[in-house]
C-alpha cells in the first residue's frame, strides 16, 4: 500500500486543488476502506471544513472520479516516454508508446494496472465505474489503439480485446481485495483444509481449492495467458 503523508507533509501544500483533495482521500482511503471514506473525513484529515470541499466535489461519486483520474495517472507513469507521436505519425503528441509485440504490450499494461489498485485498500472499487475527469487518458488510449491496430486488429477489435483484459484485472483484483483486503498477497484468503474437509464428498471442488484461495500473482498471470490466447485465436491476429 501507499505510505500515507505526515501531517507535516500536508501542511507544506496550502492550495486546496481536486488533485491534492484526492491524493489525501487516497491515503486516508487505506486506513478507513472505501464505505469510511466520507468528504467529512476527508475534510477532518485536511483541517478543513467539510463545506470547503463541495466547491471541487459536489458528491462522493465526483471525488472517486478524481482519486481514479490520480491512480490512472500513477500507473501510466512508469509507461510514459518523452518524444513525439506514436510511430512518428503526424497529428497530436503522444509522449505514450508501446513497445514489443502486442500480447507483451497488453500485459504489461494490466500487470501496472493490477499494481496500482493493489497500493490502496479497496482500490479496484474506486477504479471501478469511474469517469476520469479532463483527458489524461487519452494518450494512452489513443497510442494502444493504434498500436493494436496496426499489428493487425481492425478498431473495434482493438478496442474489444484492450477492453476485455482491462475488465479482466478490475474483477480480479476487485475479487482478490475482497478476499484479501490487508493480508500478504502469499496468504490463503480462506482456510483451505477446513474447506477441502467440508467439502470431502466432492473431491474435485474440494481440490480446487488450493487453486482457487492462494498464489494470486500465479493466478493472475495465468489468467492473462488465457485471455491472450483468445484474443489471438478469435481475431487472427498473432
Amino acid at each position: 500500500m501507499a505510505e500515507r503523508k505526515t501531517p507535516e507533509e500536508r501542511q507544506q501544500k496550502v492550495k486546496l486543488d481536486k488533485s491534492y483533495v484526492a491524493d489525501t482521500a487516497l491515503d486516508l482511503l487505506n486506513d478507513v476502506g472505501l464505505e469510511g471514506l466520507t468528504l467529512r473525513a476527508i475534510a477532518k484529515e485536511l483541517n478543513v471544513q467539510a463545506p470547503a470541499l463541495y466547491w471541487h466535489f459536489k458528491n462522493k461519486q465526483a471525488l472517486l472520479d478524481e482519486m481514479a483520474t490520480v491512480m490512472f495517472r500513477q500507473m501510466t507513469e512508469a509507461g510514459r516516454r518523452t518524444g513525439g507521436g506514436a510511430g512518428g505519425e503526424a497529428g497530436p503528441e503522444i509522449t505514450y508508446e508501446p513497445a514489443g509485440t502486442w500480447q507483451e504490450w497488453l500485459v504489461d499494461a494490466n500487470r501496472r494496472l493490477r499494481a496500482t489498485l493493489l497500493r490502496y485498500r479497496d482500490g479496484a472499487r474506486v477504479f471501478s465505474g469511474s469517469r476520469f475527469t479532463g483527458a489524461d487518458h487519452g494518450p494512452e488510449l489513443e497510442a494502444t489503439l493504434r498500436f493494436l491496430t496496426g499489428a493487425g486488429f481492425e478498431p473495434d477489435q482493438a478496442a474489444w480485446a484492450s477492453s476485455t483484459m482491462f475488465m479482466y484485472t478490475l474483477g480480479f483484483v476487485t475479487e482478490e481485495q475482497g478476499m484479501v483486503p490487508h493480508a500478504k498477497q502469499e496468504e490463503p484468503a480462506v482456510d483451505v483444509d477446513a474447506r477441502a474437509e467440508l467439502l470431502a464428498d466432492y473431491p474435485l471442488a474440494a481440490a480446487a481449492g488450493r487453486h482457487l484461495f492462494t498464489a494470486y500473482d500465479e493466478r493472475f498471470e495465468e489468467g492473462l495467458r488465457l485471455i491472450v490466447a483468445g484474443i489471438e485465436a478469435r481475431y487472427g491476429v498473432r
